[in-house]
């Protein structure tokens, strides 16, 4: 063929069409996008603009209380989760072996399961106040001082010992692949424990546990359950108040881009302290730190250390939640709990089989485009674990609603049958949330494992004529079932603890475990609380147990 000859079929070539796979993708991050920018478009353009008399009102006292919340847990679990990982990393006391994983236990407990067995445990008619006015004869609250459980302190305890297995998981992680050398300088500079610890180990694990703080602040930021039980004002808090009581879903929607502006804040900070600050390995012979055995007292104190946050993250809530579900052993038979447990199962596990699917869709079908824009989109599909789920509510409810609208009018007006609210009636909203919010789990999980398959058994599939669907289905799914399955189960318990989107998406009159959980606790029925929570708590340990066996 000539020169020419090319050219003119060059030119004659049609346009390139996107792939039904490079299509698909883009309508999938599309999908994950969409609500964020619905939050922004409803803020910048509500019905009635309240924001002048929320900025001279309540605004202020959300935001500072949201502030004081964030600050006060990242320090708190900082330091409980980056303390315990160092002991755990770098030393041999009594029962780290099993401390080691039960430091993990407080996730598979939602804090708002938390706030309710502490102040079950320590009001003024629960077991300890109780005995203590036993035991040294006091009459009323007068007689002593007894810190005030529903407050702002006790939600930061809570949350903290909720969430800094998040700080500790990544610190340990860090603090194990440390130089054995760096601390062996520090030593013979004179270094003592304290010394290596605070000048070497926690400079060079600073970028793992700023993400692990920064984790912490978000989730912070979305819980509704302990703030509200403990009638601490937050921007969360205020979304329900202005949208619930005050029937405003534009200044909803405006609170709601604050906190979302918040949290891509606090996103771009975590990422900049990690981008001017970075470590590497010079030497072509890394050795690993070795356990060094703590004598005496030390290693008592060290597994103390150890096991006080794993008490108060674990123990004492589980135990309490325990107890109170096998003193009202009556409440196992009511028909609303398994009711409420065959919505969470069928929502949940929908959402899951969805959002997993979804992920590995687009990251292969980023793949195959071959395009700049879809790869920019991939990262940017991750925003939505960052977004509380009272923000997302927000995002999918309004437009959501006036489609559901606008959608029964049109089938009514051309077929005369009222068909009534298909999407909002319906739990539509929630997988739909729920597809969001947890998207980036699946999303990184599928990319990571797609990542590990080595691209000449997809070349040499599409060689021996294999479709694109063929090889995805008969070479990728093969070596990542491990890494979908485990992404399918961590997006499904997380769903089950999800409590904010839940609470705004439900249909009327449609509970989950985690509305049942909420509603008998916010009724002060911990009793009636007790079952939904407990069958809670059981799908998060099968979530922990899977998060401990692949962080051996």
């Amino acid at each position: 063929m000539s020169l020419a000859d090319h050219s003119t079929a060059k030119t004659t070539r049609g346009p390139r069409w996107p792939s039904p796979w490079s299509a698909g993708a883009a309508l999938i991050a599309a999908v994950v996008l969409g609500p964020i920018l619905a939050v922004l478009w409803i803020a910048a353009f509500p019905a009635e603009n309240i924001w002048p008399h929320l900025v001279s009102t309540t605004l202020p006292r959300y935001m500072s209380n949201t502030l004081v919340l964030m600050f006060g847990v990242g320090v708190l679990a900082g330091c409980a989760g980056s303390g315990a990982a160092w002991l755990i990393a770098r030393y041999e006391f009594p029962g780290r072996r099993w401390l080691e994983y039960l430091l993990l236990l407080p996730l598979a407990i939602p804090a708002y399961v938390g706030a309710y067995a502490l102040v079950d445990l320590l009001e003024y008619a629960g077991p300890v106040q109780t005995a203590l006015r036993g035991l040294f004869g006091w009459q009323t609250a007068r007689d002593y001082w007894f810190p005030e459980i529903r407050s702002m302190g006790a939600a930061i305890v809570v949350l903290a010992a909720a969430l800094y297995p998040y700080v500790y998981l990544l610190a340990r992680n860090a603090f194990r692949e440390q130089s054995a050398s760096s601390d062996e300088v520090a030593q013979s500079l004179g270094a003592g424990v304290f010394g290596r610890f605070w000048r070497v180990g926690l400079p060079l694990a600073r970028p793992a546990i700023a993400a692990g703080v920064a984790i912490v602040m978000m989730e912070s930021v979305n819980d509704f359950g302990t703030v509200d039980y403990f009638a601490v004002q937050t921007l969360t808090t205020g979304i329900f108040s202005v949208w619930l009581q005050s029937n405003n879903a534009g200044g909803a929607a405006q609170i709601a881009a604050t906190v979302l502006a918040l949290v891509i804040l606090l996103v771009l900070l975590e990422k900049s302290s990690r981008r001017r600050m970075r470590f590497f390995n010079l030497s072509t012979r890394h050795r690993p730190v070795e356990r060094k055995p703590l004598p005496g007292r030390a290693a008592w104190r060290a597994t103390l250390a150890c096991a006080i946050p794993c008490v108060m993250g674990f123990v004492l809530p589980a135990g309490v939640i325990l107890h109170h579900a096998l003193g009202h052993a009556e409440n196992w038979s009511d028909p609303r709990l398994w009711q409420a447990g065959l919505h969470t199962l069928t929502v949940c596990g929908l959402a899951a089989v969805l959002t997993v699917l979804g992920g590995v869709f687009l990251v292969y079908g980023v793949r195959l485009s071959g395009r700049s824009l879809p790869r920019l989109l991939l990262p940017v599909t991750t925003i939505g674990y960052a977004a509380p789920g009272a923000v997302l509510g927000v995002g999918i409810l309004i437009p959501l609603a006036g489609l559901d609208h606008a959608l029964a009018d049109g089938v009514e007006a051309l077929t005369g049958v009222d068909i009534g609210l298909v999407l909002t009636g319906s739990a539509f909203a929630l997988v739909l949330a729920y597809f969001v919010r947890f998207f980036a789990i699946a999303q990184g999980a599928a990319d990571a494992a797609m990542g590990r398959v080595s691209p000449n058994l997809a070349l040499a599939a599409r060689s021996l004529g294999r479709s694109q669907g063929q090889t995805l289905s008969e070479v990728y799914y093969p070596l990542i079932r491990a890494s979908v399955a485990s992404a399918l189960l961590l997006v499904f318990v997380d769903c089950v603890k999800e409590l904010p989107a839940t609470l705004l998406l439900r249909p009327f009159n449609y509970e989950t475990l985690a509305t049942r959980v909420h509603e008998q606790a916010s009724l002060e029925n911990l009793g009636g609380a007790a079952p939904a929570a407990m069958l809670v708590i059981a799908v998060g340990l099968a979530a922990v147990g899977l998060l401990a066996r692949a962080n051996r």
